[in-house]
C-alpha cells in the first residue's frame, strides 16, 4: 500500500509503502524501539506490517499489529513510530497517521458483519485525547477506542495514495 511521509526537515513529500512484515523485518528494543516486537512477531494468528520508504526500503519507519478476532473485528494490537520520527525532532511526520489509515483499509477488507470497517484498539491513557482529535477515534470505555468506517475513509482519504470509491458504497 503506497502513502506519502512528510520529511520533517525539507518539507517534502517522500514516497513510502506499507507492507507484510516477516519475523526478521521487526525491530528490535535495543535499537530504541518501545514495544519488544521480537518476541510479539511469534504470537499465533497476529499479522505485523512495516512502513519503510522506497528510497531506503531497509530502514523501517512504523510497524503496526493487527489480529482479527473471533473472526470478524478487526483490532489494533500495538502501533509505534519509529524511535528517529518521535515528536517535533523526527524525520518523517504521517508514519503513525498512515499506519492507522492502513488498518482502517484492513477493516474494511478483513471486518464481518457489524464490524465491516471498524477498527477497535485500546490507547494508552495519555493518548486517548490525540486519537480522538487528530484522527477522530471513538472512545468506548476504559481505555477502549474504535475508529467507525466514516472516520476510516477520512483517514483513508488523507494518509493513503490509494482510490478508496470502492469504500464509498460499503
Amino acid at each position: 500500500m503506497k502513502l506519502n511521509l512528510l520529511e520533517v526537515a525539507n518539507g517534502e513529500l517522500i514516497e513510502a509503502i506499507i507492507s507484510k512484515a516477516s519475523q526478521t523485518d521487526l525491530p528490535k528494543k535495543k535499537d530504541g524501539w518501545q514495544f519488544t516486537w521480537q518476541k510479539l512477531g511469534k504470537i499465533e494468528g497476529a499479522d505485523f506490517y512495516k512502513l519503510v520508504t522506497i528510497d531506503n526500503p531497509d530502514m523501517v519507519q512504523g510497524v503496526l499489529m493487527l489480529t482479527l478476532v473471533n473472526e470478524e473485528m478487526l483490532y489494533m494490537n500495538n502501533i509505534e513510530v519509529a524511535p528517529h520520527n518521535y515528536g517535533r525532532q523526527g524525520r518523517y511526520d504521517r508514519v503513525a497517521g498512515g499506519l492507522i489509515a492502513f488498518a482502517c483499509y484492513k477493516s474494511f477488507e478483513l471486518g464481518k458483519n457489524h464490524y465491516l470497517g471498524y477498527l477497535s484498539f485500546t490507547s494508552k491513557t495519555q493518548l486517548i485525547e490525540l486519537y480522538e482529535n487528530k484522527y477522530g477515534a471513538t472512545f468506548a470505555m476504559g481505555q477502549n477506542m474504535f475508529f467507525d468506517p466514516e472516520a476510516g475513509k477520512q483517514l483513508m482519504k488523507k494518509y493513503l495514495t490509494i482510490n478508496i470509491n470502492r469504500h464509498e458504497e460499503e
